[in-house]
């Protein structure tokens, strides 16, 4: 499995022309609607605009990512866009955001959406692989970067090795 798993090339957005949180999120959630992600535009741009309020989710590598839970969504998924030039996301403090990903997570989805979550958070923490997101230009080079970045590597190498050590008794 890997990050393209939750998206298509039709969500990724190389640059984003909101230049507020407000902006970006409804831009994305545009993308998700269009792509038929999300029923109802706004619904759910309401539930991610109120909890991105309550809580924001920028993190100090320029990353933000908001996201939202409803009924009646298919599937776990998000749309991607980055911020040119990075935007002050609510803190005037924090590093600006660049790079945005919002998900959409149906009610009752907890495993996809933590298996979305340690993807990105791996991405998040690989410095040469957010040089190398920053690099793709266009939304074609984005989902080929996304097809590299696997999620539950760990979880699966453990899991082959807890099978090894059973072959062996």
């Amino acid at each position: 499995m890997t990050l393209a798993d939750f998206t298509r090339p039709g969500l990724l957005v190389p640059r984003l022309r909101g230049s507020d949180v407000a902006g970006v999120i409804q831009e994305l959630c545009q993308a998700m609607q269009r792509e038929g992600r999300v029923p109802d535009l706004l619904p759910f741009y309401h539930a991610v605009l109120n909890r991105e309020y309550l809580v924001s989710t920028s993190i100090e590598v320029g990353l933000a990512f908001p996201h939202g839970r409803l009924p009646g969504l298919a599937e776990v998924s998000f749309a991607f866009g980055r911020c040119v030039p990075p935007i002050v996301w609510h803190q005037q403090s924090a590093p600006p955001v660049s790079m945005v990903f919002l998900a959409a997570v149906p009610a009752t989805d907890s495993t996809r959406y933590l298996a979305l979550l340690a993807g990105i958070t791996r991405l998040a923490r690989d410095a040469e692989l957010l040089a190398k997101l920053h690099a793709a230009d266009d939304a074609g080079a984005i989902y080929a970067f996304f097809q590299q970045v696997p999620i539950r590597a760990a979880a699966s190498a453990r899991r082959r090795g807890a099978d090894e050590k059973q072959s062996l008794k």
